[in-house]
């Protein structure tokens, strides 16, 4: 028997601001609206924002990695729309930038092909 990956969900103190913010730098819409969890259909990657009361505590445990064919265009794009950049990194041919959205979540946009 095997599983299969299906969502993504990402705790957060508001999702609907938080959702909407993935929403726009993904290009993607909001799909459904609970209240307390958001979804959106990131294709092929589905992520749900989830109200939790308690702040981040520190550096995410997991995070999401996307790529992109000009890296640079979008991390300034993404940092308009309030990421923060955490820093450059490279490994072996890999380049990639670490960056946080607005509620801190930590999150690694590479060259596109690189992984």
């Amino acid at each position: 028997m095997r599983i299969s990956p299906e969502m993504i969900t990402i705790d957060c103190a508001d999702p609907q601001t938080l959702a909407a913010w993935w929403a726009e730098a993904l290009g993607v819409e909001e799909v459904r609206d609970y209240d307390a969890f958001v979804v959106l259909a990131a294709t092929p990657l589905v992520l749900g924002f989830q109200r939790v009361p308690e702040p981040k505590p520190g550096k995410n445990r997991v995070h999401l990695d996307f790529s992109s064919p000009d890296r640079s265009a979008d991390v300034e794009r993404l940092a308009k729309l309030g990421a923060t950049v955490v820093g450059e990194q490279s490994l072996q041919g890999m380049s990639w930038t670490v960056l946080r959205d607005p509620e801190g979540n930590e999150f690694c946009l590479a060259d596109e092909g690189s992984h």
